[in-house]
Parts: structure tokens; sequence; C-alpha cells
């Protein structure tokens, strides 16, 4: 594995409070993913060369190695080792809070449970107003995509408009216990979307769109598919720059 700078041995992770080992060392190889130094076809180290590198034990290695396969940045291949298999967008190295995205994916995993559920209830049981506060955030973030200054907040109004439409308050609820880490993942994810492709940008709108439309039309089901869909792709967006 590609050293962390100028060449030298990467240093042993840091046992901070705030940030678990798991994280740090996800982070650590997604920089090198990300930055080009681990390029797709390449063979990681072992499980064992990882440990001796990084100062950690193997369940620590292993915690951050499924994490990276269920993001699609590696695949397993019995007999002959772990590879990179996708890459993010370079630039994604050049935006703040990179460093985070692990504990950002894994909000994101939350996200798709609660959300589609509270589109479905949000479906069957907002009322007219709370359908004009959603169409009101949904095209409060079409004018800024279109003017190229989208913004976090723009997208997480559309997504609490429709939680708060749920009628449960616990929904919302939860949404703002993990504010800080969904507000990280759109600040990447859009970041991403500001900088690529103008396709980009209208298939994070026309998601958008379908998950307003099932409401609209006071479809639960349909709802809750169109908001997992939409976050799944969010997800897949930020970890494979072929999907850019």
């Amino acid at each position: 594995m590609a050293s962390n700078s100028k060449g030298d041995e990467p240093v042993p992770l840091e046992r901070r409070q705030r940030v678990r080992l798991g994280d740090q060392l996800y982070g650590q190889i997604f920089e090198q993913i990300t930055s080009g130094r681990l390029s797709v076809g390449d063979k990681l180290p072992s499980e064992h060369e990882i440990c001796e590198r990084f100062g950690v034990s193997r369940p620590v290695v292993r915690e951050a190695l499924l994490r990276l396969r269920a993001d699609g940045l590696i695949t397993a291949h019995q007999g002959l080792g772990t590879f990179v298999s996708h890459q993010p967008a370079p630039r994604l190295k050049t935006f703040p809070d990179v460093e985070n995205v692990s504990s950002y994916l894994r909000a994101q995993e939350v996200r798709v449970a609660l959300e589609g559920d509270a589109a479905r209830l949000a479906a069957i049981r907002r009322s007219d107003e709370q359908l004009a506060r959603i169409e009101q955030a949904h095209a409060g973030f079409l004018n800024r995509l279109a003017d190229g200054k989208v913004s976090p907040q723009a997208d997480l109004a559309f997504h609490a408009s429709i939680a708060e439409a749920s009628g449960n308050d616990f929904y919302l609820g939860v949404l703002e216990s993990i504010h800080e880490a969904v507000s990280g993942f759109m600040r990447l994810a859009l970041n991403l979307t500001r900088t690529g492709s103008r396709e980009r940008g209208e298939r994070v709108a026309d998601e958008h769109a379908a998950i307003l439309s099932a409401i609209r039309a006071q479809d639960g089901e349909r709802a809750r598919v169109a908001m997992q869909f939409h976050l799944g792709q969010a997800r897949r967006r930020l970890v494979d720059k072929e999907r850019d």
C-alpha cells in the first residue's frame, strides 16, 4: 500500500475518541484510492501487512475492508487477494471533510431505511400545506442548482420537509440527530455535482422530482422506492467516478 507522506511508512492511527479506528483506516485507504496511489486493479496488502503498517488490530482492518467492499471500492477474490475495483472522482480529495467519508456513508445507510419509510408515510398522510412546503423546497433546490449555487441547506430542506410531512416527529428528530453527518455527505455530494457534468445535476433533480411526484399522487410504496433509489444513487455517485 502506498505510504501517506513522501515515501515514509504510514503513521499509526491515532486513538481519537470521536473517530473510530475503523473509520480512520477506511479514510486512509479511501484517500489513496481517490488520489490514484492505489489504482483500479491494484492489489491491497494482506490484513497482516495492514495491521503492521498502521498499528491496528485485525478486527479493525477487517471492519475497514468490509466497509470498502460494501461501498464497491474493493473486491475480494478467494485465493488471490483484495483488489481496487472502483475509484471515486479524483477531485473529491480537494474538498473539505473527505477524511470523514466513512462516517458520512454510515449515516447514509441509516437514511435509506429512515427516509424511505418517512417518504412512504408522507405520501399517505401529507396535508395540502405540507405538500406545498415540499414543492417549495424542491423548487428552491432546482433554482440553486440552475445557478450553480446548490447548498446542503437547500438539499436538506427538501428531505426535512418530507420527514415533517410523515406525521411522526421521530423521523425528523432522528434526521436532526445525524445532521452533522448528513450535511457532510451532502457537502461532498453537492460539490461533486457542482463541479461535475450537467447530466449529474440533472439526475439528482430527476430523482427529487420522482419522489415529489409519488408524494403528490399519495402513492406510499412508490414514494418509498423513489427515496431509497435516490439515496442509493447518491451513495454510488460519491464512490464511483464512472457515475460522474
